[in-house]
Protein backbone atom coordinates (compact mmCIF):
# COMPACT_ATOMS: atom_id res chain seq x y z
CA UNK A 1 0.00 0.00 0.00
CA UNK A 2 1.19 3.91 -0.56
CA UNK A 3 2.51 5.48 2.39
CA UNK A 4 0.14 6.86 4.63
CA UNK A 5 2.92 10.21 5.03
CA UNK A 6 2.25 10.69 1.25
CA UNK A 7 -1.22 9.58 1.05
CA UNK A 8 -2.42 12.03 3.41
CA UNK A 9 -0.53 15.13 1.15
CA UNK A 10 -3.04 14.83 -1.47
CA UNK A 11 -6.01 12.60 0.17
CA UNK A 12 -8.35 13.36 3.39
CA UNK A 13 -7.27 9.85 5.53
CA UNK A 14 -11.28 8.86 6.21
CA UNK A 15 -10.93 6.44 9.55
CA UNK A 16 -13.50 3.87 10.71
CA UNK A 17 -16.17 4.06 13.71
CA UNK A 18 -16.86 3.13 16.90
CA UNK A 19 -16.17 -0.25 17.33
CA UNK A 20 -17.21 -0.85 20.95
CA UNK A 21 -20.82 0.93 20.73
CA UNK A 22 -21.11 -1.10 16.86
CA UNK A 23 -20.38 -4.28 17.96
CA UNK A 24 -22.46 -3.94 21.83
CA UNK A 25 -25.59 -2.95 19.29
CA UNK A 26 -25.30 -5.93 16.72
CA UNK A 27 -24.52 -8.23 20.02
CA UNK A 28 -27.13 -6.80 22.35
CA UNK A 29 -24.71 -7.30 24.54
CA UNK A 30 -22.25 -4.87 26.28
CA UNK A 31 -20.52 -7.52 28.47
CA UNK A 32 -16.84 -7.44 29.10
CA UNK A 33 -15.63 -5.62 26.55
CA UNK A 34 -15.47 -6.33 22.97
CA UNK A 35 -11.91 -6.46 23.28
CA UNK A 36 -12.25 -10.47 24.16
CA UNK A 37 -13.74 -10.88 21.49
CA UNK A 38 -10.77 -10.72 19.63
CA UNK A 39 -10.40 -14.45 20.45
CA UNK A 40 -13.89 -15.35 21.31
CA UNK A 41 -15.46 -13.82 18.42
CA UNK A 42 -13.20 -12.88 16.09
CA UNK A 43 -15.49 -13.69 12.90
CA UNK A 44 -17.34 -10.97 14.30
CA UNK A 45 -14.65 -7.91 14.49
CA UNK A 46 -13.30 -9.26 11.25
CA UNK A 47 -16.93 -8.69 9.71
CA UNK A 48 -17.04 -5.44 11.17
CA UNK A 49 -13.77 -4.09 10.03
CA UNK A 50 -14.75 -4.57 6.66
CA UNK A 51 -17.94 -2.69 6.70
CA UNK A 52 -16.49 0.18 7.84
CA UNK A 53 -14.12 -0.19 4.88
CA UNK A 54 -16.90 -1.38 2.65
CA UNK A 55 -18.41 2.27 3.59
CA UNK A 56 -15.61 4.21 2.67
CA UNK A 57 -13.02 3.70 5.62
CA UNK A 58 -9.23 4.08 4.40
CA UNK A 59 -8.04 3.37 7.67
CA UNK A 60 -9.34 1.45 10.21
CA UNK A 61 -8.55 0.81 14.31
CA UNK A 62 -7.10 -2.50 15.96
CA UNK A 63 -9.90 -3.88 18.32
CA UNK A 64 -7.66 -2.89 21.62
CA UNK A 65 -8.38 0.15 23.43
CA UNK A 66 -8.56 -1.14 26.30
CA UNK A 67 -5.81 -3.42 26.46
CA UNK A 68 -3.25 -2.55 28.65
CA UNK A 69 -1.67 -4.32 31.82
CA UNK A 70 -3.80 -1.95 34.40
CA UNK A 71 -7.18 -2.91 33.15
CA UNK A 72 -5.96 -6.38 32.98
CA UNK A 73 -4.96 -6.73 36.74
CA UNK A 74 -0.98 -7.59 35.34
CA UNK A 75 -2.13 -10.59 33.39
CA UNK A 76 0.71 -9.90 30.73
CA UNK A 77 0.11 -12.98 28.92
CA UNK A 78 -3.29 -12.63 28.36
CA UNK A 79 -3.49 -8.96 27.55
CA UNK A 80 -0.58 -9.43 25.00
CA UNK A 81 -2.45 -12.65 23.19
CA UNK A 82 -5.58 -10.10 22.88
CA UNK A 83 -2.99 -7.53 21.26
CA UNK A 84 -1.80 -10.26 19.13
CA UNK A 85 -5.41 -11.28 17.83
CA UNK A 86 -6.85 -7.58 17.62
CA UNK A 87 -3.52 -6.68 15.19
CA UNK A 88 -3.90 -10.17 13.41
CA UNK A 89 -7.89 -9.48 13.08
CA UNK A 90 -7.35 -5.71 11.24
CA UNK A 91 -4.65 -6.71 8.99
CA UNK A 92 -6.95 -9.62 7.50
CA UNK A 93 -9.77 -7.55 7.38
CA UNK A 94 -8.01 -4.22 5.77
CA UNK A 95 -5.69 -6.66 3.43
CA UNK A 96 -4.51 -4.12 0.46
CA UNK A 97 -7.98 -1.60 1.24
CA UNK A 98 -6.95 0.10 4.12
CA UNK A 99 -4.30 1.38 6.86
CA UNK A 100 -4.25 -0.73 10.20
CA UNK A 101 -3.95 1.86 13.30
CA UNK A 102 -2.68 -0.42 16.69
CA UNK A 103 -5.27 1.67 18.93
CA UNK A 104 -4.25 1.89 22.63
CA UNK A 105 -6.17 3.62 25.07
CA UNK A 106 -5.62 5.79 27.85
CA UNK A 107 -4.03 3.90 30.93
CA UNK A 108 -6.11 4.37 34.37
CA UNK A 109 -4.55 5.82 37.16
CA UNK A 110 -5.34 3.09 39.90
CA UNK A 111 -2.53 4.02 42.31
CA UNK A 112 0.69 6.06 42.64
CA UNK A 113 2.30 3.52 41.49
CA UNK A 114 1.48 3.26 37.41
CA UNK A 115 3.96 4.89 35.38
CA UNK A 116 1.77 5.62 32.03
CA UNK A 117 5.17 6.33 29.78
CA UNK A 118 5.99 2.41 30.89
CA UNK A 119 2.66 0.99 30.49
CA UNK A 120 1.96 2.48 26.53
CA UNK A 121 5.59 1.47 26.13
CA UNK A 122 4.73 -2.08 26.76
CA UNK A 123 1.59 -1.91 24.96
CA UNK A 124 3.37 -0.72 22.22
CA UNK A 125 6.01 -3.55 21.85
CA UNK A 126 3.83 -5.89 21.43
CA UNK A 127 2.38 -4.30 18.77
CA UNK A 128 5.99 -3.39 17.60
CA UNK A 129 6.82 -7.33 17.67
CA UNK A 130 4.03 -7.52 14.70
CA UNK A 131 5.52 -5.39 12.51
CA UNK A 132 3.10 -2.87 12.96
CA UNK A 133 4.08 0.48 11.64
CA UNK A 134 1.15 3.36 13.01
CA UNK A 135 -0.10 3.40 16.41
CA UNK A 136 -3.01 5.62 17.21
CA UNK A 137 -3.34 6.89 21.19
CA UNK A 138 -6.74 8.16 21.53
CA UNK A 139 -9.59 9.53 24.52
CA UNK A 140 -6.29 10.88 26.48
CA UNK A 141 -7.40 13.37 28.95
CA UNK A 142 -3.63 14.20 29.73
CA UNK A 143 -0.25 14.19 27.82
CA UNK A 144 1.40 11.86 30.81
CA UNK A 145 3.77 9.22 28.59
CA UNK A 146 2.75 11.31 25.45
CA UNK A 147 6.78 12.21 24.73
CA UNK A 148 8.32 9.08 26.33
CA UNK A 149 6.71 6.24 24.05
CA UNK A 150 6.48 8.61 20.79
CA UNK A 151 10.27 8.84 21.12
CA UNK A 152 10.79 4.86 22.05
CA UNK A 153 8.36 4.09 19.06
CA UNK A 154 10.36 5.90 16.62
CA UNK A 155 13.42 4.71 18.21
CA UNK A 156 12.24 1.10 17.49
CA UNK A 157 10.85 2.19 13.88
CA UNK A 158 11.65 5.13 12.04
CA UNK A 159 8.91 5.23 9.63
CA UNK A 160 5.86 5.02 12.05
CA UNK A 161 2.96 7.28 11.71
CA UNK A 162 2.11 8.59 15.26
CA UNK A 163 -1.34 9.90 16.46
CA UNK A 164 -2.34 11.07 20.03
CA UNK A 165 -6.28 12.01 19.98
CA UNK A 166 -7.39 13.69 23.02
CA UNK A 167 -11.00 13.84 24.59
CA UNK A 168 -11.93 17.28 24.70
CA UNK A 169 -15.51 18.20 26.08
CA UNK A 170 -17.69 20.91 24.46
CA UNK A 171 -15.72 23.66 26.93
CA UNK A 172 -12.49 22.77 25.79
CA UNK A 173 -11.27 20.60 28.74
CA UNK A 174 -10.27 17.35 28.93
CA UNK A 175 -11.50 15.33 32.33
CA UNK A 176 -8.08 15.95 33.48
CA UNK A 177 -8.33 19.73 33.28
CA UNK A 178 -6.39 20.39 30.41
CA UNK A 179 -7.14 23.00 28.17
CA UNK A 180 -7.23 21.45 24.44
CA UNK A 181 -5.30 24.95 22.81
CA UNK A 182 -2.25 24.22 25.42
CA UNK A 183 -2.33 20.40 24.52
CA UNK A 184 -1.57 21.42 20.70
CA UNK A 185 1.11 24.06 21.59
CA UNK A 186 3.07 21.55 23.85
CA UNK A 187 3.01 18.76 21.87
CA UNK A 188 3.29 20.31 18.15
CA UNK A 189 7.22 20.83 18.24
CA UNK A 190 7.57 17.17 19.43
CA UNK A 191 8.98 15.75 15.78
CA UNK A 192 7.93 12.02 16.98
CA UNK A 193 4.68 12.84 16.75
CA UNK A 194 2.84 12.92 13.27
CA UNK A 195 -0.75 14.21 13.74
CA UNK A 196 -2.28 15.73 17.33
CA UNK A 197 -6.20 15.47 17.28
CA UNK A 198 -9.14 15.02 19.19
CA UNK A 199 -11.85 12.24 19.78
CA UNK A 200 -15.06 11.48 21.87
CA UNK A 201 -16.55 13.18 25.02
CA UNK A 202 -18.17 15.45 22.32
CA UNK A 203 -19.98 16.07 19.17
CA UNK A 204 -19.06 17.17 16.15
CA UNK A 205 -20.91 20.60 16.67
CA UNK A 206 -19.84 21.17 19.84
CA UNK A 207 -15.50 19.78 18.45
CA UNK A 208 -16.18 22.70 16.21
CA UNK A 209 -16.28 25.65 18.40
CA UNK A 210 -13.56 23.92 20.40
CA UNK A 211 -11.53 24.18 17.04
CA UNK A 212 -12.24 28.17 16.80
CA UNK A 213 -9.80 28.41 20.16
CA UNK A 214 -7.06 26.42 18.87
CA UNK A 215 -4.01 26.88 16.94
CA UNK A 216 -3.90 24.53 13.98
CA UNK A 217 -2.17 26.09 11.64
CA UNK A 218 1.16 23.96 10.38
CA UNK A 219 0.15 20.62 11.60
CA UNK A 220 -1.62 17.34 10.57
CA UNK A 221 -5.27 17.95 12.80
CA UNK A 222 -7.11 14.48 13.83
CA UNK A 223 -10.94 14.66 14.29
CA UNK A 224 -13.25 11.78 15.82
CA UNK A 225 -16.35 13.15 16.91
CA UNK A 226 -19.20 11.29 18.85
CA UNK A 227 -22.14 10.23 17.07
CA UNK A 228 -24.05 13.24 19.17
CA UNK A 229 -24.82 12.61 22.87
CA UNK A 230 -25.69 9.41 24.61
CA UNK A 231 -29.00 8.33 25.95
CA UNK A 232 -28.57 5.41 28.88
CA UNK A 233 -31.30 2.97 29.05
CA UNK A 234 -30.54 -0.14 31.10
CA UNK A 235 -26.92 1.22 31.58
CA UNK A 236 -26.33 0.89 27.94
CA UNK A 237 -25.49 3.83 26.07
CA UNK A 238 -27.68 4.32 22.66
CA UNK A 239 -26.61 6.78 20.21
CA UNK A 240 -29.30 8.01 17.74
CA UNK A 241 -27.25 10.74 16.13
CA UNK A 242 -28.10 11.03 12.23
CA UNK A 243 -25.33 10.11 10.09
CA UNK A 244 -26.20 12.71 7.31
CA UNK A 245 -25.66 15.75 10.18
CA UNK A 246 -22.96 14.10 11.34
CA UNK A 247 -21.35 13.93 7.97
CA UNK A 248 -22.01 17.78 7.24
CA UNK A 249 -20.45 18.86 10.64
CA UNK A 250 -17.61 16.28 9.92
CA UNK A 251 -17.19 18.37 6.41
CA UNK A 252 -16.74 21.80 8.46
CA UNK A 253 -14.30 20.04 10.73
CA UNK A 254 -12.37 19.38 7.49
CA UNK A 255 -12.77 22.61 5.98
CA UNK A 256 -11.04 24.05 9.90
CA UNK A 257 -7.97 22.04 8.55
CA UNK A 258 -8.54 18.34 9.91
CA UNK A 259 -6.21 16.37 7.61
CA UNK A 260 -7.59 12.65 9.01
CA UNK A 261 -11.45 12.33 10.00
CA UNK A 262 -13.57 9.72 11.39
CA UNK A 263 -16.19 8.58 14.20
CA UNK A 264 -15.71 7.74 17.96
CA UNK A 265 -18.49 6.75 20.34
CA UNK A 266 -22.35 5.49 18.49
CA UNK A 267 -20.57 6.03 14.48
CA UNK A 268 -21.80 3.24 12.02
CA UNK A 269 -20.67 2.09 8.92
CA UNK A 270 -23.38 4.38 7.78
CA UNK A 271 -22.48 7.39 9.46
CA UNK A 272 -18.88 6.66 7.70
CA UNK A 273 -20.49 6.05 4.69
CA UNK A 274 -22.45 9.67 5.07
CA UNK A 275 -18.85 11.13 5.93
CA UNK A 276 -17.44 9.85 2.67
CA UNK A 277 -19.99 10.89 0.35
CA UNK A 278 -19.99 14.71 2.32
CA UNK A 279 -16.09 14.89 2.53
CA UNK A 280 -14.23 15.06 -1.08
CA UNK A 281 -11.15 12.72 -0.28
CA UNK A 282 -9.19 13.70 -3.09
CA UNK A 283 -7.92 17.25 -1.99
CA UNK A 284 -7.26 18.97 1.37
CA UNK A 285 -8.86 22.27 2.05
CA UNK A 286 -6.11 24.52 3.20
CA UNK A 287 -7.33 26.00 6.52
CA UNK A 288 -8.48 29.54 7.22
CA UNK A 289 -6.98 30.91 10.81
CA UNK A 290 -9.96 31.95 13.08
CA UNK A 291 -9.04 31.94 16.62
CA UNK A 292 -11.72 33.44 18.79
CA UNK A 293 -10.52 36.16 21.28
CA UNK A 294 -11.72 36.02 24.85
CA UNK A 295 -14.61 38.23 25.70
CA UNK A 296 -12.84 39.91 28.88
CA UNK A 297 -15.54 42.19 31.06
CA UNK A 298 -14.36 45.60 31.55
CA UNK A 299 -16.21 45.76 34.94
CA UNK A 300 -13.65 46.80 37.84
CA UNK A 301 -12.25 43.12 38.98
CA UNK A 302 -12.29 42.48 42.56
CA UNK A 303 -8.42 41.93 44.03
CA UNK A 304 -7.33 40.32 47.38
CA UNK A 305 -5.85 42.40 49.98
CA UNK A 306 -4.52 39.32 51.51
CA UNK A 307 -2.82 38.14 48.07
CA UNK A 308 -1.41 42.13 47.71
CA UNK A 309 0.17 41.59 51.52
CA UNK A 310 1.84 38.98 50.52
CA UNK A 311 3.53 40.96 47.17
CA UNK A 312 4.37 43.39 49.66
CA UNK A 313 6.38 40.85 51.51
CA UNK A 314 4.18 41.93 54.55
CA UNK A 315 3.33 39.08 56.62
CA UNK A 316 -0.21 37.80 56.76
CA UNK A 317 -2.71 36.15 59.12
CA UNK A 318 -4.45 33.10 58.17
CA UNK A 319 -7.01 31.27 60.59
CA UNK A 320 -9.24 28.42 59.78
CA UNK A 321 -12.46 27.94 60.91
CA UNK A 322 -14.00 24.55 60.39
CA UNK A 323 -17.54 24.51 59.14
CA UNK A 324 -20.78 24.28 61.02
CA UNK A 325 -22.24 20.70 61.17
CA UNK A 326 -25.29 21.71 60.59
CA UNK A 327 -27.35 25.03 59.14
CA UNK A 328 -26.53 27.34 62.13
CA UNK A 329 -23.94 29.05 61.33
CA UNK A 330 -24.00 32.20 64.31
CA UNK A 331 -21.06 30.68 65.77
CA UNK A 332 -19.28 30.23 62.97
CA UNK A 333 -19.87 33.84 61.86
CA UNK A 334 -19.30 35.43 65.62
CA UNK A 335 -15.89 33.91 65.50
CA UNK A 336 -15.00 35.25 62.03
CA UNK A 337 -16.27 39.17 63.25
CA UNK A 338 -14.26 38.31 65.98
CA UNK A 339 -11.13 37.44 64.20
CA UNK A 340 -11.31 40.71 62.04
CA UNK A 341 -11.19 42.69 64.87
CA UNK A 342 -7.60 41.36 65.65
CA UNK A 343 -6.58 42.25 61.87
CA UNK A 344 -6.84 38.55 60.21
CA UNK A 345 -5.89 38.60 56.64
CA UNK A 346 -7.88 35.80 55.63
CA UNK A 347 -10.34 33.22 56.90
CA UNK A 348 -10.11 29.57 55.63
CA UNK A 349 -12.53 27.34 55.54
CA UNK A 350 -11.92 22.96 55.58
CA UNK A 351 -13.98 21.43 53.31
CA UNK A 352 -15.81 18.63 55.00
CA UNK A 353 -12.68 17.79 56.84
CA UNK A 354 -12.53 13.86 58.00
CA UNK A 355 -14.63 13.34 55.32
CA UNK A 356 -17.77 13.52 57.09
CA UNK A 357 -20.68 16.52 55.44
CA UNK A 358 -20.46 19.62 56.92
CA UNK A 359 -21.61 23.29 55.34
CA UNK A 360 -20.19 23.97 52.16
CA UNK A 361 -16.80 25.53 52.57
CA UNK A 362 -17.31 27.86 49.26
CA UNK A 363 -20.58 29.45 50.18
CA UNK A 364 -19.43 30.09 53.63
CA UNK A 365 -16.87 31.83 51.76
CA UNK A 366 -18.84 34.28 49.69
CA UNK A 367 -20.77 34.84 53.01
CA UNK A 368 -17.58 35.67 54.87
CA UNK A 369 -16.30 38.42 51.70
CA UNK A 370 -19.41 39.69 51.09
CA UNK A 371 -20.47 40.53 55.08
CA UNK A 372 -17.26 41.03 56.69
CA UNK A 373 -15.41 42.59 53.83
CA UNK A 374 -12.28 40.63 53.97
CA UNK A 375 -10.82 37.47 52.15
CA UNK A 376 -11.39 33.87 52.48
CA UNK A 377 -9.68 30.85 51.56
CA UNK A 378 -12.14 28.18 50.78
CA UNK A 379 -10.68 24.64 50.54
CA UNK A 380 -11.72 22.52 48.06
CA UNK A 381 -11.08 18.90 47.71
CA UNK A 382 -10.69 16.24 44.70
CA UNK A 383 -13.09 14.04 46.42
CA UNK A 384 -16.44 13.93 44.90
CA UNK A 385 -16.77 16.30 42.59
CA UNK A 386 -16.27 15.86 38.50
CA UNK A 387 -14.81 18.69 36.43
CA UNK A 388 -18.17 20.14 35.25
CA UNK A 389 -19.14 21.05 38.93
CA UNK A 390 -15.85 22.21 39.90
CA UNK A 391 -15.71 24.81 37.00
CA UNK A 392 -19.34 25.48 37.99
CA UNK A 393 -18.19 26.08 41.62
CA UNK A 394 -14.84 27.95 40.36
CA UNK A 395 -17.36 30.43 38.40
CA UNK A 396 -19.79 31.46 41.16
CA UNK A 397 -16.89 31.88 43.51
CA UNK A 398 -15.09 34.37 41.09
CA UNK A 399 -18.30 36.12 40.39
CA UNK A 400 -18.76 36.82 44.61
CA UNK A 401 -14.79 38.17 44.82
CA UNK A 402 -12.97 34.84 45.86
CA UNK A 403 -9.62 35.16 44.67
CA UNK A 404 -7.68 32.46 46.62
CA UNK A 405 -8.28 28.79 46.81
CA UNK A 406 -6.49 26.05 48.75
CA UNK A 407 -6.73 22.67 46.87
CA UNK A 408 -6.16 19.15 48.74
CA UNK A 409 -6.67 15.78 47.58
CA UNK A 410 -9.10 15.70 50.69
CA UNK A 411 -9.52 13.34 54.06
CA UNK A 412 -10.56 9.78 52.61
CA UNK A 413 -14.32 8.85 53.45
CA UNK A 414 -14.09 6.06 56.13
CA UNK A 415 -14.74 2.46 54.64
CA UNK A 416 -17.85 1.98 56.50
CA UNK A 417 -19.27 4.92 54.36
CA UNK A 418 -17.53 4.36 51.11
CA UNK A 419 -20.67 2.49 49.89
CA UNK A 420 -22.86 5.54 50.57
CA UNK A 421 -20.61 8.72 49.05
CA UNK A 422 -18.77 7.65 45.81
CA UNK A 423 -16.18 9.81 43.91
CA UNK A 424 -17.76 10.97 40.57
CA UNK A 425 -14.20 12.00 39.18
CA UNK A 426 -10.61 11.26 40.61
CA UNK A 427 -8.53 14.62 40.38
CA UNK A 428 -5.19 14.89 42.61
CA UNK A 429 -4.72 18.12 43.92
CA UNK A 430 -1.47 18.76 41.43
CA UNK A 431 -3.73 18.11 38.08
CA UNK A 432 -7.07 20.26 40.04
CA UNK A 433 -4.08 23.24 40.60
CA UNK A 434 -3.44 23.33 36.68
CA UNK A 435 -7.08 23.20 35.67
CA UNK A 436 -7.64 26.06 38.13
CA UNK A 437 -4.93 27.80 37.25
CA UNK A 438 -5.37 27.62 33.27
CA UNK A 439 -9.43 28.39 33.79
CA UNK A 440 -8.24 31.82 35.24
CA UNK A 441 -5.71 32.86 32.87
CA UNK A 442 -7.91 31.62 29.83
CA UNK A 443 -11.44 31.85 30.92
CA UNK A 444 -11.26 34.67 33.16
CA UNK A 445 -10.53 38.29 33.77
CA UNK A 446 -7.90 37.53 36.45
CA UNK A 447 -6.32 34.31 37.81
CA UNK A 448 -7.04 32.56 41.18
CA UNK A 449 -4.03 32.19 43.49
CA UNK A 450 -3.88 28.66 44.19
CA UNK A 451 -2.57 27.44 47.55
CA UNK A 452 -1.88 24.03 48.45
CA UNK A 453 -1.08 21.88 51.91
CA UNK A 454 2.32 20.97 53.20
CA UNK A 455 3.18 18.47 55.88
CA UNK A 456 6.20 19.29 57.51
CA UNK A 457 5.28 16.46 59.65
CA UNK A 458 6.06 13.71 56.91
CA UNK A 459 8.47 10.92 57.78
CA UNK A 460 9.72 11.22 54.16
CA UNK A 461 9.94 15.01 53.72
CA UNK A 462 11.75 14.63 50.26
CA UNK A 463 9.03 13.15 49.08
CA UNK A 464 6.38 15.90 50.07
CA UNK A 465 9.35 18.63 48.84
CA UNK A 466 8.99 16.08 45.47
CA UNK A 467 5.11 17.15 45.08
CA UNK A 468 5.14 20.25 46.43
CA UNK A 469 7.51 21.05 43.43
CA UNK A 470 4.95 19.34 41.30
CA UNK A 471 1.81 21.47 42.50
CA UNK A 472 4.17 24.71 42.05
CA UNK A 473 4.50 23.55 38.56
CA UNK A 474 1.20 23.17 37.82
CA UNK A 475 0.16 26.47 39.26
CA UNK A 476 0.45 26.93 42.79
CA UNK A 477 1.59 29.85 44.04
CA UNK A 478 2.13 28.86 48.05
CA UNK A 479 1.60 26.35 50.80
CA UNK A 480 -0.09 26.24 54.44
CA UNK A 481 1.99 23.71 56.59
CA UNK A 482 0.54 21.58 59.05
CA UNK A 483 1.54 22.66 62.38
CA UNK A 484 5.01 23.13 63.72
CA UNK A 485 5.04 21.21 66.97
CA UNK A 486 8.12 19.37 66.93
CA UNK A 487 12.13 20.11 66.12
CA UNK A 488 11.66 18.14 62.79
CA UNK A 489 9.12 20.14 61.48
CA UNK A 490 10.88 23.31 62.28
CA UNK A 491 13.76 21.60 60.47
CA UNK A 492 11.48 20.76 57.31
CA UNK A 493 10.15 24.21 57.19
CA UNK A 494 13.15 25.74 56.74
CA UNK A 495 13.89 23.60 53.94
CA UNK A 496 10.51 24.66 52.65
CA UNK A 497 11.22 28.14 52.54
CA UNK A 498 14.88 27.16 51.27
CA UNK A 499 14.01 25.33 48.44
CA UNK A 500 10.48 25.82 46.94
CA UNK A 501 9.39 29.35 44.88
CA UNK A 502 6.71 30.05 46.50
CA UNK A 503 4.75 31.75 49.62
CA UNK A 504 5.21 29.78 53.26
CA UNK A 505 2.45 29.89 55.85
CA UNK A 506 3.18 28.32 59.22
CA UNK A 507 1.12 26.40 60.66
CA UNK A 508 0.21 26.71 64.34
CA UNK A 509 -2.37 24.73 66.28
CA UNK A 510 -2.50 25.62 69.65
CA UNK A 511 -2.59 22.74 72.13
CA UNK A 512 -5.49 23.07 75.06
CA UNK A 513 -4.80 20.23 77.08
CA UNK A 514 -2.66 16.93 77.63
CA UNK A 515 -5.49 15.01 76.44
CA UNK A 516 -5.91 16.87 73.12
CA UNK A 517 -2.25 17.13 72.35
CA UNK A 518 -1.94 12.78 72.97
CA UNK A 519 -5.14 12.44 70.54
CA UNK A 520 -3.54 15.07 67.91
CA UNK A 521 0.21 13.37 68.15
CA UNK A 522 -1.89 9.86 67.52
CA UNK A 523 -4.90 9.96 65.94
CA UNK A 524 -4.48 13.35 63.73
CA UNK A 525 -2.57 12.77 60.35
CA UNK A 526 -0.35 14.93 59.85
CA UNK A 527 0.03 16.50 63.00
CA UNK A 528 3.24 15.40 65.33
CA UNK A 529 3.66 16.94 69.02
CA UNK A 530 6.82 16.94 70.98
CA UNK A 531 6.68 14.60 73.92
CA UNK A 532 8.23 17.95 75.96
CA UNK A 533 5.29 19.60 75.13
CA UNK A 534 3.05 17.12 76.12
CA UNK A 535 4.89 17.07 79.34
CA UNK A 536 4.42 20.61 79.57
CA UNK A 537 0.19 19.98 80.12
CA UNK A 538 0.24 16.83 82.74
CA UNK A 539 -1.46 18.25 85.54
CA UNK A 540 -2.97 21.73 84.00
CA UNK A 541 -6.64 22.90 84.22
CA UNK A 542 -8.45 24.82 81.47
CA UNK A 543 -7.04 28.17 82.41
CA UNK A 544 -3.84 27.03 82.95
CA UNK A 545 -3.99 25.56 79.64
CA UNK A 546 -4.90 28.28 77.87
CA UNK A 547 -2.56 30.31 79.17
CA UNK A 548 0.44 27.64 78.18
CA UNK A 549 -1.29 27.47 74.48
CA UNK A 550 -0.75 31.34 73.70
CA UNK A 551 3.17 30.96 75.60
CA UNK A 552 4.08 28.14 73.28
CA UNK A 553 2.24 29.27 70.22
CA UNK A 554 3.33 33.13 69.98
CA UNK A 555 6.67 31.37 70.85
CA UNK A 556 6.65 29.27 67.80
CA UNK A 557 5.45 31.73 66.00
CA UNK A 558 8.64 34.32 66.94
CA UNK A 559 11.13 30.99 65.86
CA UNK A 560 9.69 30.29 62.88
CA UNK A 561 9.43 34.08 61.64
CA UNK A 562 12.27 34.43 59.18
CA UNK A 563 11.36 31.35 57.37
CA UNK A 564 7.50 32.06 56.71
CA UNK A 565 5.40 34.90 54.50
CA UNK A 566 2.82 34.38 57.26
CA UNK A 567 1.00 32.15 60.03
CA UNK A 568 -1.41 30.27 59.74
CA UNK A 569 -3.74 29.30 62.93
CA UNK A 570 -5.98 26.33 63.26
CA UNK A 571 -8.60 27.24 65.39
CA UNK A 572 -9.14 23.99 68.13
CA UNK A 573 -13.17 23.32 68.98
CA UNK A 574 -13.84 26.94 67.68
CA UNK A 575 -12.08 28.72 70.39
CA UNK A 576 -11.80 32.05 68.41
CA UNK A 577 -11.05 33.60 71.62
CA UNK A 578 -8.13 31.70 72.22
CA UNK A 579 -6.83 32.52 68.52
CA UNK A 580 -7.21 36.58 68.92
CA UNK A 581 -5.32 36.30 72.02
CA UNK A 582 -2.30 34.64 70.24
CA UNK A 583 -2.47 37.16 67.39
CA UNK A 584 -2.62 39.95 69.92
CA UNK A 585 0.25 38.51 71.39
CA UNK A 586 2.24 37.55 67.98
CA UNK A 587 1.43 41.15 66.70
CA UNK A 588 2.67 43.01 69.87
Amino acid sequence: MENIRDYIKDNILLFDGGMGTYYAAKKNDVGRGCEFANISDAESIIDIHREYIEAGAKAIKTNTFGLNRVILAGDDEKCSELLRGGYENAKQAAGEDAFVFCDIGPIPEMDGNVVPADEYIWVADQFLSLGADAFLFETLDNMDGVAEVAAYIRSKRQDAFVIFSFAVMADGFTRAGVLASDIVEKLRTDKNIDSIGFNCACSAGHMLSVLDEVNTDGMILSVSPNAGYPVIIQNRSFYDGDPVYFAEQVSSLKAKGAAIVGGCCGTTPDHIRAVKNAVSVSKVIEKKTVHKLRDIATEEITQSLFWDKLLRKEKVIAVELDPPEGFNMSRFMGGAWELKGVGTDIITIADCPIGRPRMDSSLLACKIKRELGIDALPHMTCRDRNINSIKALLFGLYAEGIRNILLVTGDPIPTAERDEVKSVFQFNSRKLASFVDTLGKKKLPSPFHVFGALDVNARNFDVQLKLAREKVANGMVGFLTQPVLTPEAFENLKRAKAELDAFILGGIIPVVSEKNARFMDNEINGIRVDKKVIEMYVGKNRQESEELAVEISAEIAKRISDYVDGYYFMTPFGRTTLIKRIIEEVRG
